[in-house]
């Protein structure tokens, strides 16, 4: 029956998701406890923006850390792959402001901001003052989004495709059953299509041929016989992403009852993916190079995707996220989350996700030998893990509710940049002077 596999999704969606039923008064109680009562969170002043680089995933990943007059400071992260030139010309803006004023100082920052890895300034800085402002309460930077729904954040695993299906097989089983993840996504699926013959239109290579959208179709069928119905399955990178393409794989895809297919149009063509949704029954998500609600609004306000999937790195940090959330639950559209970086982004998205009722899953990037180099990165300050059985632990710690590691990070530092939170002086001067 036409929209039976998006009624089921958001149904399964909040199956296992974590959410609390512990009473309200009682979660505040804990969560403002260990309030500081003679700390100075009205005199905070921003006095320093610094950065350290690693190396993740092939990218480089800048982390930030706000400075203040007080012995506080808060972690914030540049995306993946982006410059940290885009948080350092914010600096002129931010030095002596009170870092607790976020929604204030945002606005004044968010012009500076952009679509693709140009938000990646915005929202670093933004994840920074929140943990500040956690830590200045000495509260969870989700209570100070209203409070949480959850206390637990499920996770979405990727595996890139592969032609040999023997490997992807055993991939897929140690993610569900050594590590207990509950949702997959397939990455890279244009890969099972590398240099096999009949697959692509002659002289047309982002068209597929009937073979082409068969052999996709065989691959992630292969994948949902593999781990079974139990376990939700999503997938991105396909070749063709245009209407008549994806139109053609969204329907031959839809026995392999996906959670959703990402990306399949470019998110600019609002009345396109209006068509595809139209004309597929296959769930559709994007958003991951979207900056901003105002541009979210406008695929939600058309009703062109079943579900909005920020980059929290891009979209413009923790609460503007969360207004997209809010915003999509309000017109009866899901949210998932995108994520390819450092634990210091992860945790953003994990508060995130612990405040936004509209919430349904989180990615999670790093696979196989990457797992400990991303770990290790980070210690929580509540002593918690950060992962356990595909679940992300919702920290009641104060701020983020972790610090770094930095003997750990010391060795991942990017080539281009071995620098370790040096001054940047040469950015105090405000922009336009």
């Amino acid at each position: 029956m036409k929209g039976s596999r998006r009624s089921f999704l958001k149904a399964s969606a909040w199956a296992g998701c974590g959410m609390i039923t512990t009473p309200v008064d009682e979660l505040l109680a804990v969560a403002t406890g260990g309030v500081k009562r003679a700390s100075s969170p009205s005199a905070l002043k921003i006095t320093d923006l610094r950065y350290v680089t690693v190396e993740h995933l092939g990218r480089p990943c800048s982390i930030l850390r706000i400075d203040t007059n007080q012995d506080i400071y808060g972690y914030g992260e540049v995306r993946d792959g982006g410059e940290v030139k885009t948080a350092l010309v914010l600096k002129g803006l931010l030095l002596g402001k009170n870092p607790c004023q976020v929604e204030e100082i945002f606005k004044t920052i968010k012009p500076f901001g952009g679509h693709n890895r140009l938000g990646g300034g915005v929202s670093g800085v933004e994840m920074a003052l929140w943990d500040l402002t956690g830590k200045a309460y000495q509260v969870p930077v989700w209570q100070l989004l209203g409070g949480r729904v959850r206390d637990q954040v499920r996770l979405y695993a990727d595996t890139h495709g592969d032609q040999d299906y023997q490997k992807i097989k055993e991939k897929v089983k140690t993610r569900v059953l050594d590590q207990g993840f509950t949702w997959l996504k397939k990455t890279r699926v244009f890969n099972v299509l590398k240099d096999m013959p009949g697959t692509l239109e002659p002289g047309n290579p982002q068209m597929l041929t009937s073979k082409g959208i068969e052999v996709v179709a065989d691959y992630l069928q292969m994948i949902r016989d593999t781990v079974g119905d139990q376990v939700e399955i999503c997938a991105d990178h396909f070749v063709g992403r245009n209407l008549e393409n994806m139109s053609r794989q969204g329907q031959a895809l839809e026995r392999t009852r996906l959670a959703w297919i990402e990306e399949p149009i470019s998110w600019q063509e609002t009345m396109q993916l209006k068509a595809l949704r139209e004309a597929i029954n296959t769930p559709i998500a994007t958003g991951e190079n979207m900056f901003g609600l105002e541009s979210f609004q406008v695929l939600i306000d058309h009703q062109a995707v079943d579900i909005v999937h920020p980059d929290m790195a891009t979209a413009g940090g923790i609460m503007e996220t969360k207004n997209i959330g809010d915003y999509a639950q309000a017109h009866n559209i899901g949210m998932a989350l995108h994520y390819a970086g450092t634990p210091v982004s992860f945790m953003s998205n994990v508060h995130c996700a612990a405040a936004t009722r509209n919430f349904s899953v989180l990615e999670y990037h790093p696979e196989g030998d990457e797992i400990p180099e991303w770990t290790d990165m980070v210690y929580t300050t509540d002593a918690q893990p950060l992962i356990t059985d595909g679940y992300a632990h919702v920290p009641s710690a104060p701020g983020l509710g972790i610090e770094l590691n930095m003997e750990h990070i010391k060795s991942l530092l990017h080539p281009d940049d071995q620098s370790v939170f040096a001054a940047t002086g040469a950015w105090d001067q405000r922009m336009g002077k």
